[in-house]
């Protein structure tokens, strides 16, 4: 008699845990919905829009910044997936694609927005939808580059054993990109997604409270918030704000980025189990809910399946969404198309004389920016080295790290011009200390997810042959995190040309300073609406971008990907 053992998966049984999270998840589409309604509310060009600085206020703000942030950062990742992968794949479009994701990274928020806003404006007329569009792009462009950067190195980093192996077993591109490419860049998309959230926050501010072509426009949220206390000099309303956003980064912690880093470990790259490994009460409480499993089982697994079956069925579909040959050059046209739109080349003409002072003024603000790529690496390599390597540390550390990188760095410029203001220090250096506030966070994020992707069976090694001190930095640590650190630096370089246009021209109530860079330039001639000088001011910082991505960001990254990638 033969007997048939099946094994049977237990189903947990509903209870506390499936009332919790049907209160989350019903708060949160309620949330939700309210900020969409806001969002599509009736305006007419020129009108007013009045921002309560009460703190009854504030939490109807916060919801419409959130729903903006989470927006922008799902257009994010659809263009890290296609652009990224082009990038890495396409010779020909990465030779252009990179150069221009570098520019796009460094043209401040304010030249997106002088071409953006009237545009949107036009697409919905009648509705303050055109408004949400261009603060959700600002947003966008304030989080995507980091993360296509991102996926980018990964991919052209990826160890030859396993890409061989995906020939070897002929698996189509659709079943490479799920089964290898998106696994094994996950940890780092999953850091820099972090870190580009933040950079969202970050510039918050400007895209909620847009002045652009003597124009002012003020939409309902946090940063708009912010930017009234501080014209009207409300140190309460500054507080509340501060307050709020501290909240915002707490609840977005927990509730989103500690599951997802918790979850994101599955995929890291390692032959023996690390000890200790993140994890999330989220997470916990969404794999023992009755309600959530039954989701997966009966839902999600069977849409993922048939998805899975389609593209493989259909390598056309698959080519159109991470791997079309033209993808990046029909982007790379279209932006420049936008950029050039509307434009006659004798409104944009100016003198030599003019070229030269910034051109000099490029030079003073990319001395800036390298003062503080320097001590930003020399300060948070070790620390974040020590995060990455530690699963129990960085339980402790990343909600803080968090916190750091996340919470708007402008939103204290107002205090630090103040402290400027009465110590007298010239924003000519202080405005190191600004920027560095606003971008070190993307070398410390890099360098944690460049230790935590380190294989356990590398770190093993390294005790067994006695490697201490300088040796296991010099012949371990640094060639393994070398790859991560040169996306950090980049992101960071880009960030920095970015942020110039908040952190050289800063203000205190009807007090100001203004130190001598390129981005106090663009930034004024935003303001006023001086086109030929926004135009030059974007051409000569595009110029330098250029310039070191193509002697110095280039030859890092080819280092990187021939003498320190995991083979």
């Amino acid at each position: 008699m033969r007997y048939t053992v099946e094994a049977v998966k237990s189903q947990p049984r509903p209870g506390w845990r499936d009332a919790l999270l049907f209160v989350l998840v019903f708060a949160v589409l309620h949330m939700a919905l309210q900020a969409v309604l806001g969002m599509t509310a009736p305006y007419q060009s020129g009108q007013t829009l009045d921002i309560d600085l009460s703190p009854a206020a504030l939490p109807g703000y916060a919801a419409r910044s959130l729903l903006r942030m989470y927006l922008a950062f799902a257009a994010s990742i659809g263009f890290t997936l296609a652009i990224g992968r082009v990038a890495a794949y396409n010779r020909a479009a990465e030779r252009l694609i990179v150069p221009l994701l570098d520019i796009g990274q460094s043209i401040p928020v304010l030249g997106f927005l002088s071409i953006t806003v009237t545009g949107f404006m036009a697409l919905f007329p009648g509705s303050i939808l055109g408004l949400e569009c261009a603060s959700i792009f600002a947003i966008f462009t304030g989080q995507v580059w980091n993360m296509t950067f991102s996926f980018y190195q990964s991919l052209k980093t990826m160890p030859r054993d396993l890409v061989e192996a995906s020939n070897v077993f002929q698996l189509s591109k659709w079943q490479r990109f799920t089964r290898l490419e998106l696994p094994f860049a996950m940890i780092g998309l999953v850091w820099n997604g972090m870190m580009s959230f933040g950079g969202g926050w970050f510039f918050l501010a400007a895209s909620e409270a847009i002045t652009v072509l003597n124009h002012a426009y003020k939409l309902p949220g946090v940063g708009s918030y912010m930017a009234t206390a501080v014209e009207q000099g409300d140190r309460g309303a500054i507080g509340w704000a501060i307050l709020t956003m501290i909240i915002l980064v707490v609840l977005v912690d927990q509730f989103f980025w500690r599951p997802v880093v918790a979850w994101a470990q599955k995929f890291k790259f390692e032959q023996s189990e690390s000890s200790t490994a993140p994890t999330s009460w989220l997470l916990d409480l969404l794999r023992e809910s009755s309600v959530s499993v039954w989701c997966y089982d009966r839902v999600l697994a069977p849409v993922g399946s048939r998805l899975d079956a389609w593209f493989n069925q259909s390598e056309s579909a698959v080519q159109g969404l991470p791997g079309t040959r033209y993808l990046g050059w029909a982007v790379a046209v279209a932006a420049i198309l936008a950029l050039g739109h509307g434009f006659h080349p004798a409104e944009l003409a100016v003198g030599p004389g003019e070229v030269v002072h910034v051109v000099y003024l490029g030079v003073l603000t990319l001395l800036r920016v390298a003062v503080m790529l320097v001590v930003s690496t020399v300060i948070w390599t070790p620390i974040g080295v020590r995060i990455g390597f530690s699963p129990r540390l960085a339980r402790l550390a990343q909600p803080l790290v968090q916190i750091g990188a996340s919470f708007p760095a402008n939103l204290t410029f107002p205090l630090l011009v103040l402290v400027f203001l009465r110590c007298h220090i010239d924003l000519n250096w202080g405005s190191i200390l600004l920027l560095a506030m606003g971008t070190q966070w993307y070398v410390l994020f890099n360098v944690i997810a460049g230790a935590s992707a380190l294989p356990s069976d590398l770190k093993e090694a390294a005790a067994v042959f006695g490697l201490r001190g300088w040796a296991r930095w010099s012949r371990f640590i640094l060639p393994g995190i070398f790859p991560a650190w040169v996306t950090g630096a980049l992101t960071a370089s880009g960030g920095a040309w970015n942020a110039s246009i908040v952190a050289e021209v800063a203000s205190w109530g009807q007090q100001s300073l203004q130190a001598d860079g390129l981005g106090a330039y663009i930034a004024q001639a935003t303001e006023v609406g001086n086109w030929p000088d926004i135009m030059l001011g974007i051409t000569v910082m595009s110029a330098f971008v250029v310039l070191l991505n193509r002697f110095v960001w280039k030859p890092l990254y080819r280092r990187a990907e021939e003498r320190y990638a995991l083979l």
